[in-house]
């Protein structure tokens, strides 16, 4: 069934009544009282991605979108096995025998060092995606970064998955994401030492330029995990912008002072939730709470 779809914006340019009409199979506009046709061949710039199972007429054509986490990008050549030309006619033989070869010749183009590196690479960045919860935005950034280190040969000799645990984190820190060097340790199963090792091997050979992490962005992690209130946690944000103004904060961890900022929070809010909890939410001793408790405390807030 062919869908109209009723143009009131415009008027027909002979009759002057406002009856035009879109066909969305042909593209055309008519008027639908003297049938005159206004436009043809009117270009769609919706998506062409998207189908429905009561479509006559399937419209997914476009494939998956670019993406530099795909290792081509999104950009390969898929020929399709059924061996069927477009309007579903089976293809003779020697046309037969021309695909068969396309399709081992493709299969070995995607075989090649490079390639096989970032399969890899990228199968364990998705992996880390779904274990941290990381936005698309991230993942991307990564694999950018990740690209720029195969190019200059920094891939060579280290571990891939070290590499591209070191490429997210800097990803993380780039676009401000709260996520630690233990947290990306503890879902790629490596050691935090050859992490931090590939990290800064991107940073120096990169010329990366990381923004300090602002330990405002750890408050609401923290405080979820320990259970905390949302009046402890906007205390605690108050506490920790005041603690920047008076540059308290300088080259402290910003996990263990959003951490002392929570629990200087819950003691005076009055509620019940020990060192060791709030530690724990954040992966760090109670020691490390209770020294930077020192200096937030002598805030006049």
């Amino acid at each position: 069934m062919i869908k109209l779809i009723p143009n009131i914006k415009q008027s027909c340019s002979r009759c002057g009544k406002k009856e035009l009409i879109t066909d969305t199979e042909t593209g055309e506009i008519f008027c639908g009282g003297c049938g005159y046709v206004s436009s043809e061949r009117v270009e769609s710039t919706g998506p062409e991605r998207r189908s429905f199972p009561d479509d006559r007429i399937n419209r997914e054509r476009t494939g998956v979108g670019t993406s530099l986490a795909i290792h081509d990008q999104g950009l390969s050549t898929v020929i399709n096995p059924t061996n069927r030309d477009s309007t579903g006619k089976p293809l003779s033989y020697s046309m037969k025998k021309t695909l068969k070869r396309l399709r081992i010749w493709d299969s070995r183009t995607q075989n090649e060092r490079m390639d096989r590196n970032f399969r890899q690479a990228f199968s364990e960045l998705y992996r880390l995606k779904d274990k941290l919860a990381i936005s698309d935005a991230v993942i991307e950034k990564a694999a950018y970064i990740y690209r720029k280190a195969l190019e200059k040969k920094l891939v060579r000799g280290r571990s891939i998955p070290a590499m591209i645990g070191a490429a997210l984190y800097a990803a993380c820190r780039d676009t401000e994401t709260p996520r630690t060097l233990n947290d990306i340790t503890a879902a790629i199963n490596i050691k935090r030492k050859d992490l931090t090792l590939c990290y800064r091997i991107l940073v120096k050979e990169l010329g990366l330029k990381m923004p300090v992490v602002d330990s405002v962005q750890c408050v609401a992690r923290i405080a979820s995990k320990a259970g905390l209130s949302e009046k402890t946690k906007r205390y605690a944000v108050k506490i920790l912008k005041k603690a920047k103004e008076n540059n308290i904060s300088a080259g402290k961890d910003p996990m263990g002072l959003a951490a002392s900022a929570l629990y200087i929070s819950n003691t005076r809010m009055g509620m019940k939730c020990s060192q060791k909890i709030i530690a724990q939410a954040a992966d760090i001793t109670e020691v490390t709470v209770r020294n930077r408790c020192h200096g937030l405390k002598l805030l006049d807030i």
